[in-house]
């Protein structure tokens, strides 16, 4: 939205308000404005507490103001110059700044001793606020001075809400107010939501400028811009705020030196080499570092600046916590929610801890009754002393035990899986259709030649050939045709990973208590949509002292060979489970996405119509990946501790980077024709035909697909009309060059980057990121308790070998022959593992209530351009359709993937939540 020459324009209320609230008069009060709350929408109102502004201004007489040469330091030309007009009539208005009221601290918000009206009485004394013409002094060319003015408080209400006023007379002829410029002159940060500039006399809608933005204290001349809400593209930006443009852009880049402060707003890059505790632990906790080298290539991180470590000075010491640019943190809100949620998880996860793991943390359950227990019956919260394993993960969270009770009750909630089917993880059938409907639909493949072969070198790793035979597949399709013909009919499905997992097999082996195949699982398609599971394959490469052994497994009535399945299968879901985590997951939306997140912040103004559209897909991904390189990827995290490939992990994620990830895939069409999942065809909907026509994640996702793609080329059509208008467009094409030459540096030379030199090309790259960041990451993430959280369905680890790996263990395998059930369950993770995996899962697949979700209205364009505004509205009600057609699937009895007794329905796809673990919503962005 434009601020036209200082006169009132009109307001969208659902797109520009948040909450009505009361703003008291001064006592020279001579006019108000306001809108009526019932315009709002309910998900205005949900963020009262964290964002928005209130709905009635009050304009007071208007006092004195100070013309003052612009600052310096934001872009000004700090030129004196008459303005144009001088000594015409001026005009008197009135700068209308909401604060939210913060608490400081990570966890302070859980303290009682600690409240807002504490925090409320620090905030006394003012701040400053300069107006920025948008127009250049006609006389010097230059830019026009800025217009500065004290603000006062004037309100202080309920919902923590300071708002302050700043009164202006502005001289005849300064142009459009296009920026604001605010210092903070308090001894404490503060979050100013946005400043409204409205003119006195009459009833008026004041023009927002929206700011979402932490101040320092103390900010002094290191004043903020912030631009009205009408987008430009480079060339069209105002003469008078291009210096601001460019300067505020160049802040952001900064110098690439010294250590970021945790007030800073400075985005650059660095490799992953804070992953490691070499400072505390000497060679045992150090780790490579990733990215910078062709050994392991991997994407770039935002650059903290912290020292290097003595012991290890390729790594960064990992003292205090993680920098990420300041309005890239956690709303208070958010940060309250993750907390709790946090500690609530670790305590779940401390219970059987405390039962008995503290004797020996490697137990594992001495009983599926066991197991049943931690969702069936409660136990008592252990005392923080005895919190032993835990105290070195989450050292902050274990304080607020010592202010609990030490009698309460808690388990952990069943999940979905469980409430519907207890039993299902022991089935085949279920087994299957989770590679088409759970957390990891990115893994199956279409089997396109056969033999199956390796593309590893078989003098390292063995025979190429898969040890899975056509008489040996035909047999369990039961002779209905021949390995060919299920080829060419399309019949086959794979999960392969074999080739990723075998080069670890041995170093993997060398740790305590873990073990590792590579492994190849064969699926048929049935004649009515279902996936029958036919073979598993496990495979351990040659060493200097031992043969290659590899072995083909599948169901059976033999007592013997049916245990056997059952643990064959319990190591590919650990496979699954470490594939999902580290590749599907990790990589592919968290990591992968930090890049696009810099470069956006570094080349494109928050004026550029290509940066509001992605700014909210960027939402919290950075502080969460800072949390997550604290204490889940690090050397000792929480991945280590409970995952297969132990230490070993992230490099297996780096592995998964060089060979696999590559931009142009990463578009869900283009990952289904990838995997053979699907085929273009542009008479079938979507543009593709399935090879399996019931496959929910695809059959939802082209939805949601189609969906952001008719938005973002609605969008990309109002700014970009022609191809000049994006080659021409030089902010956005350094944005692109830099995510590929320094976010994706390793991979910058790659023949497949898109390049953006026409409007469909660009509406495809920025659908692709849209993609990633909300609905992927949705996918693989917010069904994990529901399909994790039962362990056995979904063991993060196995600990122990095949009972028949050769050499055979005669102990063990006698073992294993007298009771079976004990030799899966000694396979599972140990109480330790499996609890705190399900204690973490719970946390992730967790909304907050401030989430905000795909197509919400939470998140509409500001701004007064019709089509945009309508375009979205669009997109919003095609999502809500979305969901209707979803849940229209899940009661159809033909769909037998979703559909059926005992099966969790498939909604990971469904746009919208209500807070907590419902395994469905798709939020923004990649928010947890």
């Amino acid at each position: 939205m434009s601020l036209p020459q200082l006169k009132p324009s009109s307001l969208q209320s659902h797109h520009h308000t948040i909450a009505s609230r009361r703003i008291l008069p001064s006592p020279s009060s001579t006019c108000s404005s306001s809108l009526p709350s019932s315009s709002l929408s309910a998900g205005r109102r949900a963020r009262a507490l964290r964002g928005g502004g209130q709905l009635i201004v009050r304009c007071a007489s208007v006092g004195p103001s100070e013309v003052v040469p612009a600052s310096s330091s934001i872009g000004g030309s700090g030129a004196s110059s008459d303005m144009a007009g001088k000594g015409g009539a001026s005009v008197r208005v009135k700068a209308v700044a909401t604060v939210k009221v913060t608490v400081g601290g990570f966890l302070d918000g859980l303290r009682p001793s600690r409240t807002m009206d504490d925090v409320k009485d620090l905030i006394g004394r003012s701040m400053e606020l300069e107006l920025v013409s948008a127009e250049l002094d006609a006389k010097t060319g230059k830019e026009k001075q800025t217009i500065k003015s004290y603000a006062h408080k004037v309100a202080d209400n309920d919902l923590h809400i300071v708002t302050y006023e700043a009164d202006f007379n502005v001289p005849a002829g300064f142009g459009p107010v296009g920026a604001v410029l605010v210092a903070n002159e308090h001894g404490t940060e503060m979050f100013l939501e946005d400043v409204k500039v409205v003119t006195a006399g009459g009833n008026s809608a004041p023009d927002v400028i929206r700011c979402d933005s932490w101040l320092p204290p103390k900010s002094g001349d290191a004043k903020h811009v912030f631009f009205a809400n009408k987008p430009y593209l480079p060339s069209q930006t105002p003469p008078g705020l291009q210096g601001y443009r460019k300067n505020d852009l160049a802040k952001k880049r900064g110098d690439g030196t010294g250590q970021r402060k945790a007030t800073d707003r400075v985005y650059d890059y660095d490799v992953y080499n804070d992953l490691g505790s070499g400072e505390e632990l000497g060679a045992a906790g150090a780790r490579p570092v990733l990215g910078g080298n062709k050994q392991f290539p991997y994407p770039r991180r935002c650059r903290t600046g912290r020292p290097r470590s003595t012991k290890d000075p390729q790594s960064e010491t990992r003292s205090g916590d993680v920098y990420v640019p300041r309005d890239e943190a956690f709303s208070e809100e958010k940060n309250v929610q993750f907390s709790v949620k946090t500690l609530q998880s670790v305590l779940h996860a401390a219970v059987p801890a405390v039962q008995s793991t503290l004797i020996d943390p490697n137990q594992g359950f001495p009983s599926f009754f066991v197991i049943d227990k931690l969702f069936e019956d409660g136990v008592e919260l252990p005392r923080a002393e005895e919190l032993g394993f835990l105290r070195a993960a989450v050292p902050r969270l274990l304080e607020f035990l010592r202010d609990g009770p030490g009698d309460k009750v808690l388990l952990f909630d069943a999940p979905a899986n469980v409430q519907k089917d207890k039993f299902a993880w022991l089935r085949d059938e279920e087994f299957a259709r989770e590679t088409l409907a759970g957390i990891n639909p990115y893994a199956i493949e279409l089997v396109k030649e056969f033999p199956l072969k390796s593309k590893l070198d078989p003098a390292v790793y063995g025979p190429a050939e898969s040890a899975i035979t056509a008489e040996l597949l035909e047999a369990q399709m039961g002779h209905t045709m021949t390995v060919p013909e299920a080829v060419k009919s399309k019949r086959l499905f794979m999960l392969d990973f074999h080739d990723l997992f075998l080069p670890y097999v041995h170093k993997i082996r060398a740790l305590q208590r873990t073990t590792m195949y590579g492994s190849r699982t064969i699926l048929f398609l049935t004649d009515d949509g279902t996936l029958r599971l036919l073979a598993i394959e496990l495979t351990r490469p040659p060493s200097p002292t031992m043969p290659q052994w590899r072995q083909v497994f599948t169901s059976s009535t033999d007592t013997t060979k049916s245990w056997l399945w059952r643990m064959a299968k319990s190591h590919v879901r650990a496979h699954d489970a470490g594939h999902h985590e580290l590749v599907t997951h990790w990589l592919r939306t968290h990591c992968a996405v930090e890049p696009y997140i810099l470069a956006a912040n570094r080349q494109l103004s928050e004026m550029h119509p290509v940066y509001q559209l992605l700014r909210p897909h960027f939402r919290y991904t950075m502080r969460i990946n800072a949390l997550a390189r604290s204490a889940l990827i690090n050397g000792g995290g929480i991945i280590e501790l409970t995952f297969s490939p132990q230490r070993y992990a992230m490099e297996l994620s780096s592995v998964a980077y060089d060979k696999l990830w590559r931009f142009d895939m990463e578009a869900l069409p283009a990952d289904l024709v990838r995997r053979g999942m699907a085929e273009e065809d542009p008479t079938a909907e979507h543009g593709l035909k399935l090879a399996i026509k019931d496959y929910p994640f695809a059959n939802d996702g082209l939805l949601i697909w189609d969906a952001i793609k008719g938005w973002v080329q609605a969008y990309v059509s109002r700014y970009y009309p022609t191809a000049a208008s994006v080659t021409g467009d030089a902010e956005l094409q350094a944005f692109w060059t830099e995510v590929r030459t320094e976010g994706h540096g390793d991979k910058k030379d790659a023949p497949w980057w898109p390049k953006l030199d026409t409007p469909e090309s660009l509406a495809h790259t920025l659908t692709t990121i849209i993609w990633v960041a909300a609905a992927h990451h949705a996918a693989v993430n917010f069904g994990q308790y529901d399909f994790g959280g039962y362990f056995p369905n979904r063991p993060s680890i196995a600990r122990t070998n095949m009972p028949v790996e050769e050499p055979v263990d005669a102990v063990a395998f006698e073992k294993f022959l007298d009771n079976p059930d004990q030799a899966l369950r000694e396979c599972f993770p140990s109480q330790v593992q499996a609890t705190l995996v399900m204690a973490v899962l719970d946390v992730l697949s967790s909304h907050s209530p401030d989430e905000e979700y795909l197509g919400g209205m939470e998140t509409a364009p500001w701004g007064d351009d019709t089509t945009v505004r309508a375009a979205y509205l669009r997109f919003n009600e095609q999502l809500k359709a979305v969901e209707g057609i979803i849940d229209g699937r899940n009661k159809n009895r033909k769909l037998k993937n979703r559909c059926g007794a005992g099966i969790v329905p498939y909604q990971l796809m469904k746009p919208f939540s209500q807070p907590g673990v419902t395994g469905k919503g798709i939020p923004n962005s990649t928010s947890i």
